[in-house]
């Protein structure tokens, strides 16, 4: 049997990559354009994604989108599909987190959370879905899960909530949507530092105690998801759908 490595390129794909403008979700576009793929990228504002264009290099569009509002999720997957002239892979990674203790938590903050996290990436992968449908090719999306998906953490009961239903939302649509040739994974990212979470690392003990349970012995860098977010984007993974891949140096698997 010969393996065609060609499977794992994206050349000729068309991307949407949410919550691009910096850390998780400008590097998974960048990885894209660099296998192959036309990239489009979303944020709140245009403006927010101007250092990201600059790094694909004139090979993306910008296009601007808050994935709270639900029509502005599905006026921003079309206007995406639009300028790439089809959609082929969606990339759910737009997220916000706020620390609070739960018994501080307020509806406000709850909502905020919840309707940028879960809700926001549903009506999203529902407009990727119809475009993909409509143009009868099918596709992947890819959810940006987390570890929260999978254990508790303290002070995150919003975030975590937020990230197992999305779990679970990327199980029951690849279940559905794999008759239309749709398939739908996720990743869970471990301890990546970026402007997101950057207020757990500024805490030293906090740091120290997070990497005494990394079989790897260091955090991720953003390049250590790029290279699964291809596989699960491209033709190499034609046959998986459904699954939650965690990218955390052992750290599931040890405890």
């Amino acid at each position: 049997m010969t393996v065609d490595l060609s499977r794992f390129s994206l050349a000729g794909k068309r991307a949407l990559v949410t919550g691009a403008s910096r850390g998780i979700g400008q590097a998974i576009a960048i990885g894209l354009v660099q296998a192959g793929a036309q990239v489009a990228v979303s944020a709140r504002s245009v403006d927010g994604l101007q250092e990201t264009l600059r790094q694909l290099g004139g090979a993306g569009v910008a296009v601007a989108m808050d994935v709270a509002d639900v029509a502005a999720c599905a006026q921003g997957v079309e206007a995406a599909a639009q300028a790439l002239g089809g959609l082929d892979i969606l990339i759910n990674n737009a997220g916000m987190e706020q620390v609070c203790p739960s018994l501080d938590v307020s509806e406000e903050l709850w909502d905020r959370i919840l309707d940028t996290n879960l809700k926001g990436a549903f009506f999203c992968a529902q407009a990727a879905a119809k475009v993909m449908r409509r143009d009868g090719h099918g596709g992947s999306i890819l959810n940006m899960c987390s570890l929260t998906s999978e254990v508790g953490v303290p002070t995150a009961v919003p975030y975590g909530s937020s990230k197992t239903g999305l779990l679970g939302m990327t199980r029951a649509l690849a279940a559905e949507w794999a008759p239309l040739g749709i398939r739908v994974n996720s990743l869970g990212p471990g301890y990546f530092r970026t402007a997101l979470t950057d207020i757990f690392y500024e805490n030293a003990a906090w740091s120290e105690a997070m990497l005494a349970k990394i079989p790897l012995q260091r955090f991720g860098k953003l390049d250590d998801l790029v290279g699964a977010a291809i596989f699960l984007s491209s033709e190499a993974s034609a046959y998986v759908t459904g699954i939650y891949m965690p990218v955390d140096g052992g750290y599931l698997a040890s405890i």
